[in-house]
Parts: structure tokens; sequence; C-alpha cells
């Protein structure tokens, strides 16, 4: 039972990679006879007041989301893995403009960074397109965190009996660094990378919430959730407008399950 939320989280990306088979009206045909009606035997969430089938968009928007929050963590971790190791490779007066500048990456308020410059883009832009921009920007932003403590991760490894013996023998600086230094900092790559996660899904919710995501029609959870702002009652009535509020409650499990995830690899460590 311990990988249980790992367990979960498999499940929900298989069912989430299913979505052309389990939804096959799509996320953005529209059905004008049925116009915001409530659940049915063809639409189990019901459709949205443009007639799309909810069902489908939240599986093709949770796709989404589930897929390209690991590709901007990878983008973030890659950057922390080379900024923060050159960082500890390099000489003094490198080091210290690169712990500047990741301290003014991290004195910056994220949120608002992240809302400035997916505002400045055109909002008439093609979905594709802002899938890219949006998931980019967030792995370009996220990596001064994970580039400080990759940084200490490889002055502490430096320090060790066998990369003094390294230096000794004259192996080179990258081949020290690929064949001593990453195989030790991996374990810390892959921590960085789970707890990036919740962030960057959060911070899609945030943006797409406020309409500086993804683009319609694509669905992602942060413009179904921007969905909800017309839709007062089902706040009002949460009971009676269940399939209304879907889109939170897979949020909130995807981001529970990645933080019960994340204390059992911190308690496995």
């Amino acid at each position: 039972m311990k990988r249980l939320p790992e367990i979960l989280l498999a499940v929900l990306v298989l069912v989430m990679l299913c979505a052309p088979w389990l939804a096959p009206n799509g996320y953005e045909k529209q059905s004008r006879d049925f116009i915001a009606v409530g659940p049915t035997k063809d639409f189990l969430l019901g459709t949205d007041a443009l007639g799309r089938d909810r069902f489908a968009r939240l599986l093709f928007g949770s796709r989404l989301s589930l897929l390209l929050a690991p590709a901007a963590a990878a983008v973030s971790v890659f950057l922390a893995a080379v900024i923060g190791a050159l960082a500890a490779f390099s000489g003094k007066r490198l080091e210290s403009a690169i712990i500047f500048f990741s301290d003014v990456a991290l004195s910056l308020p994220w949120l608002f960074l992240l809302l400035t410059i997916r505002g400045a883009m055109p909002l008439d832009i093609r979905p594709e397109v802002s899938i890219v921009i949006t998931f980019l920007v967030l792995g370009l932003l996220g990596w001064a965190g994970p580039a400080r403590i990759v940084r200490a991760g490889v002055r502490l490894i430096l320090k060790s009996d066998y990369i003094f013996q390294a230096k000794a023998m004259g192996i080179a600086p990258s081949r020290t660094f690929f064949r001593y230094i990453l195989p030790n900092i991996k374990p810390l790559l892959i921590a960085q990378f789970w707890i990036s996660l919740p962030v960057f899904i959060l911070s899609e919710a945030n943006l797409g919430a406020l309409g500086l995501s993804v683009s319609e029609p694509m669905p992602s959870w942060g413009n179904l959730l921007k969905e909800l702002e017309s839709q007062t009652s089902a706040l009002e009535h949460p009971l009676a407008n269940w399939q209304l509020l879907a889109p939170i409650v897979l949020l909130v499990a995807v981001v529970s399950l990645l933080q019960l995830s994340q204390q059992r690899l911190k308690g496995s460590s």
C-alpha cells in the first residue's frame, strides 16, 4: 500500500490517455440540441453553454495538464542541473553572478511574473502555440530554487575523496561530472522534478482561471475552472450541480496524490 499514490496516479494517466475512446464525442464538438444540460446517458457530466461534452473536455483537459506539467518540470530541472553544476564548478566571479541572478529570480513574485509574460502575448494565438508558450514559460521560470539545491549538492560531492583522486589522475572536469557527479545528484534531480509537478499544475490552473493559459477550444484544468465564473449556482448548490465541480475535485485529488508521493519519497530517502 505504500505505492498507492503512484498507482492511483498511473491509473489516472492511463484513463486520460484513453480519452479518445472513453469520450468519442470529442472536446470541441457542439450539440445544438443539448445546450447546458445535466448528466445524461450520452453526456455523463452534461454539456456546457456551447453544447460541448463536459466529460470529454475533462478527460482531454486533464490529459493535457498531466502530460505537459512533467514536460515543464523536466525543462526546469534540466536548467537547474546545468546552472547549478556550472555555479559549483566555475570560479568565484561566475558563481557569484549565478547566485545573484538566482536570488533575483527567487525574490520576484513568481505568479505575477507569469501573468505579466503571458498577458503580454496575444490572446488570439492558436491553441497549440498557447500550450507550448504556457508550459515553456513555466519551465523557464522555475529553475532558480532547484539550481541552488543542485549547486549545494555538487559542492558537497566535490569535497569527496574520489573527486580529489579523479583530479589527481588528470581526469577532465566534463568526464568527472558525467561519471562521478551526475549519478550522485540524480536522486536530487528526481526529487526536484516531483516537487515541481504540483507547482506547475497549480500555476497553469491559476493562469487558466484568469484566461491566460491554453486557448479555446483546447481544454485544460485552467480554462475548465474559468468556466465556473458563470456557474455561480454550482457553488451555491454543490450537491445539485456536482458535475460542474468535477475539474476542481480531480485537480485537488491529483495534487494531493503528488504530495503523498513526495512524502513517501522523502521518508524512503
